[in-house]
């Protein structure tokens, strides 16, 4: 029986921020095993580039994405229901592993593929009512290395935090971050490699947080 990675083998870094905690595993998976998560990805999901209503007008996001999770945890983005598709063994895989490693559990997973440096999401938070107060989002990079900025959403004289997240790497997002600080993934001119995130999440259902 093969070892787990110690903590130490898979980079534990944790970032300083306040309101709220970001933990770093730059060496979640190495080059092998996120090349083989990436192409198994690229295979099997159910790829589908959704349509949100933003001020009124139906646009069209710029990436392909998929919803996967427990039956009973519909997520809702910009006045889009999404339901979710049944479990793919590989984003199971990972689900357990990140759980081990974290303490935090988690019951469904957004999949988004950015196909160039054209597609990117804007700035954001994930604290919709369904994911309760303090949500820890993990977040699963494959592919291409991209910058993530985040900045905060009261406290204007912070500067904008920028991490490079790179191929193989988990940041979890976890304590009062969501509530305090907006993300997102600019777009990057020239890029043309693709990347496919992972943000692993726990949807209340039924009964919100409040």
């Amino acid at each position: 029986m093969q070892d787990q990675p110690s903590l130490f083998d898979l980079g534990v870094e944790e970032l300083p921020i306040t309101d709220g905690r970001l933990t770093y595993y730059g060496g979640w998976l190495n080059n092998d095993e996120a090349a083989q998560l990436f192409i198994t990805l690229k295979q099997q999901v159910t790829w589908q580039q959704s349509t949100i209503n933003i001020y009124g007008k139906l646009v069209k996001i710029p990436r392909l994405n998929a919803w996967y999770g427990d039956a009973n945890c519909p997520y809702e983005y910009s006045g889009k229901a999404f339901a979710p598709l049944a479990w793919l063994p590989c984003l199971w895989e990972q689900k357990l592993k990140i759980e081990k490693a974290t303490g935090f559990s988690y019951n469904s997973v957004l999949v988004n593929c950015y196909r160039d440096g054209d597609d990117g999401v804007a700035w954001h938070s994930d604290d919709e009512p369904e994911l309760g107060r303090n949500p820890s989002v993990a977040s699963l990079s494959l592919g291409a290395e991209r910058i993530f900025q985040l900045r905060h959403r009261y406290h204007k004289d912070l500067a904008t935090r920028k991490l490079n997240l790179g191929n193989g790497s988990l940041l979890v997002m976890s304590g009062e971050l969501q509530h305090h600080w907006h993300h997102q993934l600019p777009k990057v001119a020239n890029l043309k490699e693709e990347r496919i995130n992972l943000t692993y999440r726990y949807v209340n259902s039924g009964k919100i947080e409040t």
